[in-house]
């Protein structure tokens, strides 16, 4: 079996370098040939291609934009009313992943108005995330790219998440029906919803894209204290054939090149 190939997401690890070009150099430094990241739209382009080159890393995985965050956004997919924005927002995440020659992109879903409940606006809201889904499915494939949703838990991280638990993901994307259009999960928010972490991953791998990984509950490295027995679950993960990338989207408990030694222990 070949070996799991991990990434550092560098909006979570080596913040403590000021920007994401120096991230990417900390993370190759560290050992890291592959990397992700959530929002890079405030970094230079150019200058994070030039970065990409020098170092050789793979850009595995970015996210389209959020929104106006200071208004209470986090992703626009499935809220009703502001499909230009959505499609906006992809343009810019394409021009981006095309300049980093990365092809996966996070097409994030966006939250439940503020004082609504989820059971009156889920109808509409999947109706709009599935018809937003499918035209991105097709602009995505014009470019030989990867759309990915993730179920964010709603009891702990974001309560007003729409997405919020695998089910409800796998159920979304026979709706939309795209070969591209795929699952990614964070172990840390499936552990959270759902648990049945074994049975989840041998059903769903199919649909599965990309991986995160946390502890769970303090969304720590993956061999900090926590509920989550990650050498059972990186076990699980090669006897199933998984091929595609983990990303490191975890909080570290203090610098993250002192917190990588449960990484440094799998390549040996």
């Amino acid at each position: 079996m070949p070996p799991l190939k991990f990434c550092a997401n560098i909006s979570w690890l080596f913040t403590e370098r000021p920007d994401f070009c120096q991230r990417i150099y900390a993370a190759v430094a560290a050992g890291f040939r592959a990397v992700e990241a959530a929002w890079l739209y405030d970094c230079d382009l150019e200058e994070l291609r030039r970065t990409r080159e020098a170092t050789g890393v793979e850009v595995v995985l970015i996210n389209t934009p959020p929104g106006d965050l200071d208004s209470g956004d986090l992703g626009l997919g499935a809220v009703p009313g502001r499909e230009s924005e959505f499609r906006q927002g992809l343009d810019l995440a394409m021009k981006y992943a095309k300049g980093l020659q990365c092809k996966k992109i996070h097409l994030m879903a966006g939250r439940i108005p503020q004082g609504s409940l989820r059971a009156a606006v889920s109808e509409d809201m999947e109706s709009t995330f599935v018809k937003n889904l499918q035209w991105a499915a097709d602009m995505l494939s014009q470019e030989g790219m990867t759309g990915l949703i993730e179920p964010i838990n709603s009891r702990i991280t974001d309560p007003r998440y729409f997405l919020d638990s695998p089910h409800q993901a796998v159920d979304l994307l026979k709706k939309v029906g795209k070969p591209n259009i795929k699952l990614q999960m964070d172990i840390f928010h499936w552990q959270i919803m759902d648990g049945n972490l074994t049975k989840n991953m041998e059903n769903y791998l199919p649909h599965i894209g990309h991986i995160q990984v946390a502890q769970v509950p303090g969304r720590n490295e993956p061999d900090s204290p926590g509920e989550l027995n990650y050498s059972y679950l990186f076990s699980k993960l090669e006897s199933l054939g998984y091929q595609g990338h983990i990303g490191c989207e975890y909080k570290p408990l203090g610098s993250t090149e002192e917190g990588l030694g449960w990484w440094k222990n799998l390549r040996t």
